[in-house]
């Protein structure tokens, strides 16, 4: 029997990734990616007339998962060897489900009295589970949620199915950040992030599958017990500092942070480093910080950037009087009390950060209330979604 061989080139040098907001939308289980073509009594033996239904013809197979399936192509006036090498290589490279899952596809081609009847082989290199646990997100909101569901879990990789996708690696990159640090109770180990997508290359398309593989430094057993520390840390916490509401329980949540823990340059960078071991970094302390105050129903958010030009985390807070900067590394001042401070006073004193992800802080006699909803800022009730 002679078959052809269609090979699937989908490249996989690809860099890390992330970015900004895009439309909020719903996020869904995938669903295929064309119509149904017509069968003949069976769902493996498909029915096609021109070039489009063919291809559609291989990716529905695929979308079932079939290894084997028949296509009978009637009243074909093509070159049907020559159609059948470009619908193989198309749904290889640049149908998303197909550059995803397909290692390669072959086909022999018997002429019938009435039809060309393609016998099709289809070699995957996922199996059924990866492919059936795609979800469809759409938007910077659905994209993040799913990759918070991956760290809350802390699973290892996670595939989605975008549509409108016009960012990159580095997009996707800066939404698993923010995904991470805007949940404090299992932000315990910043895994490092493999991103790959399918197909490459903008004439794919608008629509893409983004695939996340996330390596921990930690073994599973061990964020399972810190998370359960921390949590348990946390709430009794909660439960002594209870009661207190506005700018009075951003201080009494500074100041329980740093009772339960101190500043160490060279501490670790998690919550439970803060509130469990004793000890943390600005990264943990911010973290810690931004955790109790999800609890006591405070909006806040975890700013990644630098100070006199090295890496640094604080918080920015909602106050009375609008968004403030919080950093817990500077302690209290003369009077007992953490500074929050305005962009203005922070860039006097050496930082640095993205504005454009952060709420605009104004001067403390700004009485503006800054509702904006901005990503990454969170408070209990939402618990850091969006």
């Amino acid at each position: 029997m002679k078959w052809r061989l269609c090979a699937a080139v989908a490249a996989l040098s690809l860099l890390l990734s992330g970015c900004s907001s895009l439309l909020a939308r719903s996020y869904t289980s995938v669903t295929p990616h064309s119509a149904t073509p017509p069968a003949e009594g069976d769902s493996s033996i498909l029915r096609v007339e021109n070039y489009q239904e063919l291809v559609n013809a291989l990716i529905y197979l695929i979308s079932l998962g079939e290894e084997e399936g028949t296509v009978r192509m009637y009243n074909y006036d093509q070159d049907v060897e020559q159609s059948l090498s470009n619908a193989c290589l198309e749904v290889v490279q640049e149908d998303p489900l197909g550059a995803y899952s397909v290692d390669f596809i072959r086909y022999d081609v018997t002429p019938i009295v009435s039809y060309y009847e393609a016998a099709v082989e289809i070699t995957y290199r996922r199996t059924r589970e990866q492919v059936s646990a795609i979800v469809a997100a759409t938007g910077a909101t659905a994209i993040r949620s799913q990759l918070k569901d991956l760290l809350s879990s802390f699973g290892t990789e996670a595939a989605l199915r975008i549509s409108y996708f016009e960012g990159d690696e580095t997009y996707i990159q800066t939404l698993f950040r923010e995904a991470y640090y805007a949940s404090p109770d299992t932000a315990l180990d910043l895994p490092e992030a493999q991103v790959y997508i399918y197909p490459q290359g903008e004439e794919s398309g608008r629509q893409r599958i983004v695939e996340v593989l996330l390596t921990y430094h930690l073994e599973q057993k061990e964020l399972q017990r810190r998370r359960t520390a921390l949590a348990r840390c946390a709430n009794e916490i909660v439960v002594s500092i209870w009661g207190t509401e506005g700018d009075e329980a951003i201080q009494t949540v500074s100041a329980a942070v740093l009772d339960a823990g101190h500043y160490d340059p060279e501490g670790g960078g998690s919550a439970y480093d803060a509130l469990v071991a004793g000890a943390a970094d600005s990264e943990g302390l911010a973290l810690a910080a931004l955790l109790l105050a999800q609890r006591l129903e405070l909006t806040g958010m975890v700013v990644p950037g630098t100070l006199d030009g090295s890496p640094h985390f604080w918080n920015v807070v909602r106050t009375e009087s609008g968004y403030r900067h919080l950093d817990l590394t500077r302690g209290a001042d003369s009077r007992g009390q953490y500074p929050l401070l305005s962009d203005r006073e922070m860039a006097a004193l050496g930082y640095q950060w993205d504005t454009q992800a952060v709420p605009p802080c104004g001067e403390p006699s700004d009485s503006q209330e800054g509702t904006e909803e901005v990503p990454g800022t969170s408070s209990a009730s939402s618990d850091g979604a969006e």
